[in-house]
């Protein structure tokens, strides 16, 4: 039997039989679809589907953090910041997000919390690199950066 994106079923994925399009099948099909779109710089494109996706499964982070993503790129930074928000708080000690929410808050102007959420960043991702490297020293700010305390 095929696999993967060899499956009969790929190129049209509403053939599927019903009983093989669950909920999350059918999220991952808008989530790559709106993948594909971004990568094409369709970033409006993007969004509907990733928002089809969310319609499945509302709280999956990656998507959520995409739309984030594309929202950025049409220049939309208050809400790629809110809808940014939302992936801190599904997960809340993620470096990425934190990653984003500088980048974002950086083209919005706001310097001095781009710099908080890089703090925040490189402080998630040193306590990741502590579950593998006890040694490991605590991050320093970067040249210039405000020293922000956790």
């Amino acid at each position: 039997m095929p696999r993967g994106n060899t499956s009969m079923y790929a190129a049209d994925p509403q053939r599927r039989p019903a009983m093989l399009r669950t909920p999350m099948a059918e999220a991952k099909t808008h989530y790559l679809a709106g993948l594909k779109l971004f990568g094409l710089n369709q970033h409006e494109q993007a969004i509907a589907e990733y928002r089809l996706a969310l319609e499945q499964k509302p709280d999956w982070a990656e998507v959520i953090h995409a739309m984030a993503t594309a929202q950025s790129k049409l220049g939309r930074q208050d809400e790629a910041i809110a809808t940014l928000q939302r992936v801190i708080e599904l997960t809340p000690s993620d470096p990425f997000a934190y990653t984003s929410l500088s980048i974002f808050l950086q083209r919005a102007g706001k310097i001095a919390d781009a710099e908080t959420a890089s703090a925040k960043a490189r402080m998630f991702a040193w306590k990741e690199e502590l579950k593998r490297n006890p040694n490991a020293p605590p991050p320093t700010p970067p040249p210039g950066a405000m020293n922000v305390v956790q």
